[in-house]
């Protein structure tokens, strides 16, 4: 009776309370329900956990390759463990309040998890595609035709390689790289183009009917090597002596640039390559020869060295597709803002050990700076050596380069040509000892003028280099008075006078020439005899390529050498050259020693050491 009235007497209160928190009480019931419908819907958490437990993977995440496969992976283990811990949630508690809270709040996560790995693996699909599209211009031995997005360049048509050059067998392939001394290195395949070995064999048929290679029976192996590359799009590193035909190399593939490649432009300018020399005579017979191949597309060039009026440079600026050029002097005409090269997507760095060890490493890094990105532009070197100097130019500013090299030396060590017969007649150090030893050999080589003619175009040509520009100039004048018609080239002469000395030596009306190092480097001059080293340069890397100005386009050529023991420091690497190049060591030389005096940093001396980039920091204590 007392409990009955009790419960009569709270029922008021029971009944109050229910509909104050009947509204909450729905709620939680209406959100339990939403989680059962989510779980309901969420088949595939489950199946997958089941997968799991049985060892099953998804094919479609582990087979993709590459850092987007890895973020995927990662993705779907998170997917995995979150779908665990909400069905671990739903097994083990009872439907409480606390239920209502966390089951959504795990679902929620899968879901997340669930977005994040579709999008990874939508990212990894797409780039794989990318990937596969551009790999096939470079690993494939014919490619089609059809637009190619490469390094940030829309190309209007690909290389494809000729029926004919598909025709030969792999074998004949084979041959002539082993028979040239050809080392091509892929970094982004196994499989590399085949070499172009006939002229026939070039896509463009305007560069095949037209007398640029008249004078040649077939391409030289750098050109053939670098053509199929350079024409697919690729960064390339070409490694090979002087003389071997670089310019060709790079020049062919220009008009194709040029005339099948477009970009965005940040600029009016029409400048599209930027072409660098260390010296103002290479920077000038590269011009000679490009000119002749911007006349077949029809656009200009220009040639941008020092020594000069800037006026006329500056005017040609304004026209030109192709800019040919010395560091120095297209730096300033840069920092004048007389030079625009935003717009330049091709870029080659002729002799670049040569500028390097000139000391041009800073002026070419801000010439590089001004032009488009490295994804968006396609970047050529050409080098006779591969120094770490070298390498470092090449990291820092090209991507991904096919590195060719030609010769049986792959590391890019200098090498002398075997064709060049090198004599070293090691002299006593009195001075007029090399003259009348010089005036001996002239009898041997060339006759004296004897004539009052301008000069005889048939007379051998003799290249005498001395190693300061006082030198060359007491030497000039010693032989001029007697009887010889002789010219020169050092630093102390205007332009105008180099370039006419260049051109009579060249023409074989002064079939004598005097010269410093300035000319060592890149020149090619026709029918050199023999060149003379009347004092040994300051490294054995000078003395191969003063040597490499005779023996050019496959010819043999004479290097005889005067040696002192003022140049004993240098007796070992002198042989080492000898050796290599299977000439004769006179015993004089070898009395010197064999040691090669170790490389000398310009501004550190002896006490350089080569910056090794993977080695580790060590951790430094110190004592209390």
């Amino acid at each position: 009776m007392g409990k009955r009235l009790r419960e009569e007497a709270l029922s008021p209160v029971l009944h109050i309370h229910q509909e104050n928190g009947s509204s909450s009480i729905e709620s939680k019931r209406r959100k339990l329900h939403q989680a059962d419908e989510v779980d309901k819907d969420d088949v595939d958490n489950r199946t997958t956990i089941e997968e799991l437990n049985n060892g099953k993977t998804l094919n479609g995440i582990y087979d993709q390759d590459g850092d987007e496969a890895k973020v995927a992976r990662k993705e779907e283990k998170r997917r995995l463990k979150a779908a665990k811990q909400a069905n671990g949630v739903r097994n083990n508690h009872d439907s409480t309040s606390s239920d209502i809270q966390v089951v959504p709040e795990a679902d929620k996560a899968a879901r997340k998890a669930e977005k994040r790995r579709l999008k990874a693996l939508k990212k990894a699909s797409s780039n794989a595609q990318a990937s596969d599209a551009a790999g096939d211009v470079v690993t494939s031995p014919q490619i089609n035709g059809g637009s190619n997005k490469q390094n940030g360049h829309i190309y209007s048509g690909r290389y494809t390689e000729s029926e004919e050059l598909t025709a030969l067998s792999q074998s004949q392939v084979d041959d002539y790289l082993s028979q040239h001394s050809i080392t091509i290195t892929d970094p982004e395949s196994k499989t590399t183009l085949r070499p172009i070995t006939a002229f026939s064999y070039l896509p463009d048929a305007t560069v095949q009917g037209s007398s640029l290679f008249t004078s040649f029976a077939a391409p030289t192996p750098i050109q053939a090597a670098t053509w199929p590359f350079i024409l697919a799009g690729r960064d390339v590193i070409g490694i090979a002596e002087t003389g071997s035909g670089k310019t060709l190399a790079f020049g062919v593939p220009l008009i194709k640039h040029i005339t099948s490649t477009k970009t965005k432009a940040k600029s009016k300018s029409p400048a599209r390559a930027v072409i660098i020399s260390p010296t103002r005579e290479l920077a000038v017979q590269i011009h000679e020869q490009i000119e002749t191949i911007a006349r077949l597309a029809g656009f200009k060039a220009v040639c941008i060295y020092g020594g000069v009026p800037k006026e006329p440079q500056k005017e040609g600026l304004k026209t030109a597709s192709v800019i040919i050029a010395t560091p120095g002097r297209l730096n300033d005409l840069l920092q004048e803002r007389s030079a625009d090269i935003s717009n330049v997507d091709y870029l080659v760095l002729d002799e670049a050990d040569r500028m390097l060890d000139k000391g041009f490493e800073e002026e070419i890094k801000k010439i590089i700076s001004e032009t488009l990105p490295t994804k968006q532009r396609q970047t050529l070197m050409f080098t006779a050596t591969w120094p770490q100097s070298v390498r470092a130019l090449a990291n820092t500013f090209m991507q991904n380069p096919v590195k060719i090299t030609i010769g049986d030396h792959a590391s890019g060590e200098l090498r002398a040509n075997t064709r060049i017969e090198q004599r070293v007649e090691v002299l006593d150090t009195h001075p007029r000892t090399k003259e009348t030893r010089l005036l001996q050999l002239l009898k041997e080589l060339q006759p004296p003028r004897t004539n009052k003619k301008s000069g005889d175009a048939q007379a051998n040509r003799v290249l005498i280099f001395a190693l300061y520009k006082k030198e060359a100039a007491r030497i000039e004048q010693f032989l001029h008075q007697r009887g010889h018609n002789v010219a020169g080239i050092h630093g102390d002469l205007s332009q105008d006078r180099r370039s006419a000395a260049l051109n009579g030596f060249r023409a074989g009306t002064t079939p004598l020439l005097v010269a410093t190092d300035v000319a060592a480097r890149g020149l090619d001059i026709p029918a050199v005899k023999a060149v003379i080293n009347l004092t040994f340069p300051l490294t054995v890397e000078d003395y191969v390529h003063r040597i490499g100005r005779t023996g050019r386009a496959g010819s043999n050529g004479l290097a005889i050498t005067f040696f002192t023991e003022h140049d004993k420091g240098l007796a070992g690497g002198l042989v080492n050259v000898l050796r290599a190049a299977k000439q004769n060591v006179p015993e004089e030389l070898l009395k010197f020693g064999g040691t090669v005096k170790k490389k000398q940093h310009d501004a550190y001396g002896a006490f350089y050491k080569e910056p090794v980039g993977d080695k580790k920091a060590t951790k430094m204590r110190f004592d209390d």
